[in-house]
């Protein structure tokens, strides 16, 4: 708090004791809290009174209105919404589109299962057709009609 170590305290301490005495030192230590509490006690209140004006003022609107203001990408795709109509209920799709769409979803499916196909494929082929290092391949049996 106030970059003093361990040692500094322990400084401060013993010359608390040698000058103030042992006898009034706990009166000092318990008229320091006292001290402290109330200190904080009215920094909190401070800070609630403070929170308390700046919501009676309007300042959290204002504030609100300010963040929106500086996106631009929410508040002009917000306005853009506002000025076409466009809401919830009329953003559904023609039942044509719906179709195509479907459509699309189907063969972009499909195109991936292939291409994951083909990827595995590809990795079953390196790793039959190149040996580690410091191996041998393993032999193989003969297909059918070799000798």
């Amino acid at each position: 708090m106030f970059g003093l170590g361990w040692s500094e305290m322990m400084v401060v301490g013993i010359v608390a004791l040698i000058v103030i005495g042992p006898k009034d030192l706990p009166q000092l230590f318990r008229t320091m809290g006292e001290f402290t509490g109330k200190a904080k006690g009215m920094a909190r209140e401070f800070s609630k009174a403070m929170n308390d004006a700046a919501n009676d003022a309007g300042v959290n609107d204002i504030s609100k209105g300010l963040k929106a203001a500086a996106n631009p990408k929410a508040f002009g795709v917000d306005k853009l919404k506002e000025a076409s109509g466009i809401t919830a209920a009329t953003a559904a799709l023609s039942p044509e589109r719906a179709a195509a769409k479907e459509k699309m979803d189907a063969g972009m499916a499909q195109a991936a299962e292939a291409r994951k196909e083909r990827e595995a494929a590809k990795a079953a082929d390196a790793e039959t057709a190149a040996p580690e290092v410091g191996q041998t391949k393993a032999p193989t049996a003969p297909k059918e009609g070799e000798a």
